[in-house]
């Protein structure tokens, strides 16, 4: 090569590589860790996660400095031919490269290498096709005899950087062997023949790329491997000191808050991050005097962190120079445009891998070229002039994928189809949280864990110090697995109120979720983690949680498998925590011993409200425990016992407790083989109880004996609101019984009679007792055969009560003859809101004369009169009679044979007549 050709080549290089060249703490980068090859973790995981996964722990790697990265490492081995470092988005690979070019220009190191051909993968993308010479003149411009480098015996590097950034995988397995320079074949073909040591034989290549990327070339091909290791103590210091340069205080507070969060100080080992964090921070200090002292929270997450270093690159108010005289109110007028743009470009280049775009790119989301010059775009994206074209990336693959959330979040609250086909052809997903599952599932779907952090920052802008849509319930279930909970630890912790039901977490993710628990800022205060695989040790890592947690107020754990010790483990978190207020066990095999151990909890727990324990197999024994506790406790308004076997003996352990304890609101004993012992007891007990306002004993085996007790306890009972004694055997003697006491009580609002063998005389006295009762508004006596006598008994009744509300009567044997007497009821009835026929036979005649009712009533809202033989004309009557009816806004006529034409005529009537009425047909 001549003279003079290479010195203007090295003046080339010394000029563009030392333009903006970062000095001091990241001049400390060049000491790299000499590794084997890629770990499991590098190639599968995002880098952040990365960085989480292996940061803070010893290295057990060589270092070298760079200036020795491509001499040989003995005096029997030779030089590298083909190295490869490593190293996580925005750790420092590109400076590397532009420090060693230039320290090399200025012949400081490596003056061995007689030339060194600097390229990035940005500029290759630029090229369908190139020669192995045309490479050598993209890089060396200067030469006319590019032979001459890749013949000669003087040593050449060339420098590939960022192969991450390169549009098209590499294929060694399937690239077409090339050895003549001069042959223009595809741009991933030539790098393979170049890195195989079919072309360039005689030069030195240095491949720098992202971790994951990397292990596209074959381990077998790389001669050396080396890490970027990132900053250390001493050099985040110094960075964040020339960050803020004069403001020394300013840089020590930052160090101070980042230095006070683990995972932060962890992520700010990567100098990119450490900036963009370092910025947001005392973008957020300097303007935290201006706001309320509530609201000064330095910000931790990294949603938060971004969201501020967002807001600061749309105000312009760069800390490191003075805001600039650009008008703010045109930039941000033209902001919101420009960020909707860039949202789009960062959400679909994330989904095709895509980091680097050119200016075709720009137009084809419309991005207006003009803007991109506003201080605006300076830190979030760059721009790069090159020979062929213009490159744009995102400051950071971080920024790329905030900027794609934040998009995703935007869209989604107005989209209504899927987000992730871009042309909005797929079918409707409607709802904002139906779009946060779809994008969980499409990241867990994604190779190379490409969407995590995505969905890291997706789900963070769901916190409500930043979002008002998930306030209510964060719902997460059937959506997530280890991996993906781990990446969204930082943000579950600002969720108020998270479901993660039905996602198969084993006990691992208790663990994780056990942390978040314990966190100081954690603002968790409903948790259910129903349907899961949780086992003993997943429930003794939430009981550790709740001996420090200051939120947590309901813990719902149905259906998983926590056993005996498990409870044992909730129940001595109990006997400490005094913040929960609701705890759900249902389904999870506790048995007598568990309940054992949660009766001993409720003697020194003042706290506990609801304690849900059915279908737990804890039998008499578990009750009677339960019960003994009750006689000391004062806090618990509501137990849930069902399905536990506690028949007559736990009963009546449960009803001796009863008649001392008046602060238990609510006791569920359904489907617990309870006879007339067992309800004798608890009746007797309600006679002097003054707190129980609701007791179920649906599905036990309560006789017509038992009906005269339950009487006595309605007659004297003066605050028990609902009973629930549906699917039981009282007949129509015990029915009768119980009508008798309801003409005299004055307390219940709710009774549910349904499937006990009641007849029209059952029927004839609660209609007795309707007439004269002011308190009952619920009464359901379905599948019961009242027939059309005790339906007309009912309807007089109705004609004169003024409470009653809800009245369910599905498949009660009511025909047309009932029908038309409720219907003369209903023209003056002025309290009934919720009617329930179905599965009856009123028939065409029966319909004609409720929709002659409807066209008078104004009280009735919701009427269900499916599967009731009404056929297309008695259909057609209810629904031309909701022409006259405002009240109505539901009615079901489904199962009446009704037949597509009929339906139309419907559906026409109502769209006409009624069209805020909800008609299933």
């Amino acid at each position: 090569m001549e003279e003079p050709m290479v010195q203007k080549h090295v003046e080339s290089l010394q000029s563009s590589c030392g333009n903006g060249l970062e000095t001091g703490a990241l001049q400390r980068l060049t000491n790299l860790l000499l590794v084997e090859g890629l770990t499991d973790i590098q190639q599968k995981e995002h880098d952040i996660l990365q960085v989480e996964t292996t940061k803070g722990l010893p290295s057990v790697s060589k270092s070298i400095p760079l200036e020795k990265l491509f001499l040989p490492l003995s005096k029997v081995s030779i030089p590298p031919r083909i190295s490869v470092t490593i190293g996580v988005a925005g750790i420092g690979k590109s400076t590397l490269v532009k420090l060693f070019v230039c320290s090399w220009a200025k012949g400081e190191i490596n003056r061995d290498i007689m030339s060194v051909l600097p390229l990035t993968f940005r500029e290759l993308n630029t090229y369908e096709k190139l020669s192995a010479e045309r490479l050598i003149c993209s890089a060396f411009p200067h030469t006319t005899e590019p032979g001459c480098i890749s013949a000669g015996a003087a040593r050449t590097l060339l420098i590939l950087d960022g192969l991450d950034e390169f549009k098209t995988p590499l294929d060694f397995s399937n690239a077409v062997v090339c050895t003549d320079p001069k042959k223009e074949i595809q741009v991933d073909n030539l790098i393979t023949n170049i890195i195989r040591g079919n072309l360039l034989q005689e030069a030195s290549v240095w491949v720098t790329s992202r971790p994951a990327a990397a292990r596209q070339i074959p381990s077998g091909l790389v001669d050396r491997m080396t890490e970027i290791r990132g900053f250390g103590a001493a050099e985040m210091k110094d960075f964040l000191e020339q960050m803020f340069p004069g403001n020394r205080d300013l840089s020590s507070q930052v160090l101070q808050h980042i230095r006070a969060n683990r995972s932060l100080q962890v992520l700010c080992t990567i100098p990119g991050f450490c900036w963009i964090s370092g910025s947001s921070i005392a973008y957020f200090l300097k303007h935290s005097s201006d706001q309320s002292q509530e609201a000064t929270v330095v910000p931790r997450t990294l949603s938060e962190i971004y969201s501020y270093y967002f807001k600061m690159a749309l105000s312009g108010d760069w800390l490191e120079k003075p805001r600039e005289t650009l008008r703010i109110e045109q930039a941000v007028n033209t902001s919101k445009k420009l960020v909707g743009s860039l949202g789009r470009l960062a959400f679909y280049g994330l989904l095709r891998r895509k980091h680097v775009f050119y200016e075709q790119d720009m137009k084809a989301y419309g991005i207006d070229l003009s803007l991109l010059h506003s201080c605006l775009s300076t830190r979030l994206l760059l721009k790069e002039d090159m020979q062929a074209s213009t490159a744009y990336y995102f400051s950071h693959l971080t920024m790329q994928e905030f900027l794609a959330a934040l998009y995703y979040y935007t869209a989604a609250k107005r989209a209504i189809f899927d987000l992730f086909t871009e042309s909005g052809m797929s079918w409707p997903k409607l709802g904002f949280l139906n779009h946060f599952r779809s994008a969980v599932q499409r990241a867990l779907q994604a190779e190379d864990r490409q969407l995590d952090v995505f969905i890291r920052f997706l789900s963070g802008l769901l916190s409500p110090q930043v979002s008002d849509v998930c306030l209510e319930e964060t719902n997460l279930s059937n959506c997530l697995t280890y991996n993906v909970c781990k990446s969204l630890l930082s943000q579950l912790l600002f969720c108020h109120s998270l479901r993660l039901d039905n996602n198969q977490f084993k006990d691992d993710v208790m663990e994780l979720l056990g942390s978040v628990l314990s966190g100081k800022d954690c603002q968790i205060q409903r948790l259910s983690l129903a349907e899961n695989h949780i086992s003993n040790k997943g429930a003794k890592a939430l009981a550790r949680s709740l001996l420090v947690n200051r939120s947590l107020m309901v813990l719902d754990l149905r259906s998983n498998s926590i056993g005996p010790t498990g409870a044992k483990a909730l129940a001595d978190a109990l006997k400490k925590n005094q913040i929960l207020l609701s705890l759900n066990l249902q389904h999870n095999s506790i048995k007598e011993d568990g309940a054992t151990f949660l009766a001993e909890a409720l003697l020194t727990n003042h706290r506990l409200v609801t304690l849900h324990l059915q279908k737990n197999a804890i039998g008499a024994q578990g009750a009677q425990k339960i019960a003994e506790a009750l006689k000391q406790n004062c806090s618990l308004r509501e137990l849930i016992l069902s399905s536990n076997s506690v028949g007559d003996n736990g009963s009546i352990a449960l009803a001796e407790a009863l008649r001392v304890n008046h602060s238990l609101q609510s006791l569920d004993l359904q489907s617990n083989s309870i006879s007339s012992a067992g309800v004798a007891a608890l009746t007797a007990a309600l006679c002097s109880n003054k707190g129980l306002l609701s007791l179920n004993l649906r599905e036990n085996s309560i006789s017509k004996e038992g009906g005269p007790a339950i009487a006595r306890a309605l007659r004297s009972n003066s605050t028990l609101r609902k009973l629930d004694l549906a699917a039981n055997l009282l007949y129509d003697d015990g029915g009768k019984a119980i009508a008798l006491a309801i003409r005299e009580n004055r307390a219940l609002t709710s009774l549910h009679l349904q499937w006990n063998f009641i007849q029209a005389k059952a029927a004839t006295a609660l209609a007795q007792a309707l007439q004269s009762n002011s308190s009952l508004a619920s009464l359901d006596l379905q599948e019961n055969a009242i027939g059309d006598e005790g339906m007309a008994a009912l309807s007089a009744a109705l004609k004169v009560n003024t409470t009653l509300a809800d009245l369910h009567l599905q498949v009660a044997s009511i025909g047309a003859a009932g029908a038309q007497a409720l219907a003369e009821a209903l023209m003056v009835n002025k309290s009934l809101q919720i009617l329930d026929l179905r599965g009856n036979s009123l028939g065409p005649a029966g319909a004609k004369a409720v929709a002659n009712a409807l066209k008078v009533n104004r009280s009735l809202r919701w009427l269900n009169l499916q599967e009731n033989s009404l056929g297309m004309d008695g259909a057609i009557c209810i629904a031309t009679a909701l022409k006259g009816n405002h009240g109505l806004t539901y009615v079901n006529l489904q199962g009446n044979r009704i037949g597509q034409s009929g339906a139309k005529m419907i559906s026409d009537a109502i769209r006409t007549n009624s069209p805020d009425c909800v008609v299933d047909v």
